[in-house]
């Protein structure tokens, strides 16, 4: 079993920035891609960001230029989001292992609990 807990969500303007952080517990020896998922009200979720235990990074379209995902250890994930739109407004959910299978990325049956994150304009 593996604990995922978020923080770091909330209340920001367009164009500021936000930090998203992932601790991860329990069996994490061999977990290879972690990520972010959001769902927006009204929308499916959606993949943001995933990155690899080697470092090799994806962002989905809309946010690459602006978010940085990053891991500093074994249990420890941060996505960095900068000059935000309130396109991004959604909640974000911490998720592994995420699999590239057929072309598509695949998540994984972990999942944190969610933090919000509100962009006004």
């Amino acid at each position: 079993q593996v604990q995922l807990v978020e923080s770091g969500g909330g209340l920001a303007q367009a164009g500021g920035s936000l930090r998203l952080s992932c601790a991860a517990s329990g069996s994490i020896f061999g977990i290879n891609a972690m990520g972010w998922y959001r769902q927006a009200p009204g929308k499916q979720r959606e993949l943001v960001a995933r990155i690899t235990s080697g470092g090799s990074t994806y962002y989905t379209d809309s946010v690459k230029g602006r978010f940085t995902i990053s891991r500093d250890n074994a249990n420890m994930m941060y996505l960095q989001m900068n000059s935000l739109k309130p396109e991004d407004t959604a909640v974000y959910y911490c998720n592994t292992p995420i699999y590239y299978r057929g072309g598509d990325y695949v998540a994984g049956r972990y999942w944190g609990q969610g933090t919000q994150v509100t962009v006004s304009s």
